[in-house]
C-alpha cells in the first residue's frame, strides 16, 4: 500500500539513481538520522527510566534535600540502635526478659529505652532508606511515623501542663513507694541514690522514710536493720576515700541530734520539687528542640516526596523507547512501485532476508 503526501522534497526525489534503481539512504537523511536499535532503546531507558522510576539524577534542588534527609536520618539511626541496644543489653544482664514469661511485660525502667530504641530506629531507617532509593513510599511511612510521634508528644505535654500539680503532690508518694522497693531493681536503687547524693537528701519527706524499707526497718532481723543507705550519707566517701557502705549503719537508732552529723535529715520530695520548679525552662527548650527536629524532618521529607514526583512526572513526558526491529519485522523503505498522488514518494515492505523465505 503507498502513503501519498503533497509537496515534494527534492531531497527526497534524489534517493533514486537515473536507471530506477533504488539507491540506499544517507544516514544523515530525516528517516535514518536516528535509527533505530539496542543504542537509542538504552538512550531513551536511561531518560524516561525503568520500573516507573527517573533514572536520570535528581536536580541540584532535589539532590540537596536528598542528601540532607538522608544523613540526618542515618544520624538519627544511629543513635536509636545504639538506645535500643543499650536497653536490650540491660535487661538481658539482670535477666528481666526470661524472668517475664509469666507476666504480660517486665516491670522494668529499661524496657522504656528498649520500646523507644525500636519505635525511632524504625522510623528513622525507613527515611534514610527512602531518601537513598528516593522511594515515595518509604518518605510517607517516615512522614506518618513523625506525625504520630508530634501526636504523642502534645498529647503528653498537654497533660503535663495539665496535670502539673498533681503530679509535685504525688513526687512523696512515688518516693515513698521507691523506698519501699529499693532493693528490688539496681535501676531503682541507682536512681535513688543519686537523687539523694545530687541534692543532697534523704527519704521522701524525711530520714524516718526509710522505716517503710523491709531490710532497713528497726524490727528487721537483718544486718541492716535501723540503717540508712550510703547516699544519705554527709559524707559518704570519708574525705575522698573509697565509698563506706556502712557509714549510715544504726542511723535510725539515733536521736535526730547525733543524727545529723551523720546523715541529711531533710526529706527528697520538697528538694526535687524545687529542683523542677527551677529547670522547669531547661526542660522545655528540650522538648521545644525535639519538636523543632522532627518538624525539619518532616518539611524535609515532604518537599523530597513532591521533588520525586515533580522529576518522574518530567520523565514520563520523554519519547518513549524505540525497541530495535526484529528479523521477521518488515523494514519501511523507499521505492518507486507504490502508487503516488503529486510526486510519487512511497513506502513499501522490503522482503524478507533469503534464509527467512522459506519460513
Amino acid at each position: 500500500m503507498g502513503l501519498a503526501l503533497a509537496g515534494p522534497p527534492p531531497s527526497l526525489l534524489s534517493l533514486q539513481d537515473a536507471g530506477g534503481q533504488e539507491a540506499p539512504l544517507a544516514r544523515s537523511s530525516p528517516l535514518t538520522a536516528r535509527p533505530p536499535g539496542p543504542v537509542l532503546w538504552e538512550e531513551q531507558a536511561w531518560r524516561a527510566g525503568l520500573w516507573g522510576v527517573p533514572a536520570c539524577p535528581l536536580p541540584a534542588g532535589g539532590s540537596c534535600l536528598k542528601c540532607l534527609t538522608f544523613l540526618s536520618n542515618f544520624l538519627f539511626s544511629l543513635l536509636s540502635l545504639l538506645a535500643l541496644a543499650i536497653g536490650l543489653w540491660g535487661l538481658a544482664v539482670k535477666g528481666s526478659l526470661g524472668s517475664s514469661r509469666g507476666s504480660p511485660l517486665p516491670a522494668d525502667p529499661m524496657l522504656g529505652l528498649v520500646l523507644g530504641g525500636l519505635a525511632f530506629s524504625v522510623v528513622s531507617l525507613a527515611g534514610c532508606l527512602g531518601a537513598l532509593c528516593e522511594n515515595a513510599f518509604l518518605l510517607r511511612c517516615f512522614s506518618g511515623g513523625i506525625l504520630a510521634f508530634l501526636v504523642l508528644e502534645a498529647v503528653a505535654g498537654a497533660l503535663l501542663v495539665a496535670l502539673w500539680g498533681r503530679l509535685q503532690a504525688g513526687l512523696e508518694h512515688v518516693l515513698r513507694e521507691a523506698i519501699t522497693h529499693y532493693q528490688e531493681d539496681p535501676d531503682l536503687c541507682f536512681l535513688i541514690d543519686q537523687v539523694q547524693l545530687g541534692l543532697q537528701c534523704c527519704g521522701a519527706v524525711s530520714y524516718q522514710d526509710w522505716q517503710r524499707n523491709l531490710y532497713f526497718n528497726c524490727s528487721s532481723p537483718g544486718v541492716q536493720a535501723c540503717s540508712l543507705p550510703a547516699s544519705c550519707c554527709i559524707d559518704p566517701c570519708e574525705d575522698g576515700a573509697s565509698v563506706n557502705d556502712q557509714c549510715g549503719f544504726g542511723a535510725l537508732g539515733l536521736d535526730e541530734d547525733a543524727a545529723q552529723r551523720v546523715v541529711h535529715l531533710e526529706g527528697c520530695g520538697p528538694q526535687l520539687r524545687q529542683w523542677l520548679h527551677s529547670n522547669i525552662r531547661a526542660v522545655g527548650s528540650f522538648f521545644v528542640v525535639v519538636v523543632m527536629v522532627q518538624g525539619a524532618e518532616l518539611l524535609l521529607a515532604t518537599r523530597l516526596v513532591r521533588a520525586l514526583a515533580v522529576h518522574k512526572g518530567a520523565a514520563g513526558r520523554l519519547p518513549d523507547p524505540v525497541p530495535s526491529p526484529s528479523p521477521n519485522r518488515p523494514v519501511w523503505q523507499v521505492g518507486p512501485k507504490t502508487a503516488a498522488l503529486g510526486w510519487g514518494l512511497g513506502l513499501q515492505a522490503a522482503p524478507p532476508p533469503p534464509g527467512k523465505m522459506s519460513e
